[in-house]
């Protein structure tokens, strides 16, 4: 009889060794962070940019899910145009690398979006139909949470179009048939059983932007990776930083996909019931 793979990718009835190895690494690396005096003090500088690398991520992923959503049922739905929309949307924003996306929006979108907004509302200002309010600057920070949302969108909205288009049809039309609004079906009948598909991808785009939150710093943000850039830079201990740099993202990452695993076992538990 063939084993069956469990939510989090392994065999049901392996024990999860993986995880133990990783663990006694981890726990290996801790004792030496606080024995050694030179890991201790570049644990210290590198896990301040922490705070900035969760906020990115938090942020950017909330926005990006929010966009994504809306982007799928735009290509879902009666209309030719709005369909039309958000294929381009979609095909033209997963072309381009997330990096290349990160210097256009710090360098050329957002300075242009301030440059057309104090534009457009000098002459209100002079006519007195409005309060001067100049936009100088987007900060940096918010120009790579920008950039991570709109390059995530795309891919999240095809997450949610497969998810989507997962549930069988015959219960959308008995739906319509109760006399549901469009609103109500989507929220009572379409994604209560859409988003068991849809969550262990767009739990794994959560991690892999914990990982691409990182290219923040080739903009200066304080991250971790920012922060052990500059430490390793100014004292030449390349090996001790981004040894620490590295174990600080496993921290986060694995964490994190060993949380969101639970809440995919427990979803599944509680649709078998």
């Amino acid at each position: 009889m063939a084993l069956q793979p469990s939510p989090g990718g392994q065999t049901k009835g392996d024990y999860p060794w993986w995880l133990v190895a990783l663990a006694l690494i981890g726990v290996a690396l801790a004792i030496v962070i606080v024995t050694n005096d030179i890991y201790a003090q570049v644990f210290r500088t590198v896990v301040t940019g922490a705070w900035v690398t969760v906020f990115v991520t938090v942020v950017a992923f909330a926005l990006a899910t929010a966009l994504g959503l809306c982007i799928a049922l735009l290509g879902l739905s009666d209309s030719l145009v709005l369909r039309q929309i958000a294929r381009f949307y979609i095909e033209m924003i997963r072309g381009i690398p997330i990096l290349v996306l990160l210097f256009y929006i710090a360098f050329v979108g957002a300075p242009g979006l301030v440059a057309a907004y104090n534009f457009l509302t000098t002459p209100l200002v002079k006519a007195g139909l409005t309060e001067p309010v100049l936009v100088r600057d987007v900060s940096l920070m918010w120009r790579a949470i920008i950039a991570l949302m709109i390059g995530y969108s795309s891919f999240i909205a095809e997450i949610f179009r497969a998810g989507i288009q997962s549930v069988d049809a015959g219960q959308i039309e008995a739906a319509k048939a109760l006399g549901l609004s469009r609103y109500q079906r989507f929220r009572l009948v379409i994604f209560p059983q859409a988003i068991r598909v849809i969550f262990p991808p767009l739990s794994n785009d959560f991690v892999s932007m914990v990982k691409d939150s990182s290219l923040v710093s080739v903009l200066g943000v304080a991250d971790i990776t920012q922060m052990g850039k500059v430490y390793a830079s100014g004292s030449f201990r390349f090996f001790e930083t981004y040894s620490i740099v590295t174990y600080i993202y496993l921290i986060l990452t694995i964490g994190l996909s060993l949380m969101l695993r639970q809440v995919e076992a427990r979803m599944r538990r509680v649709h078998e019931r």
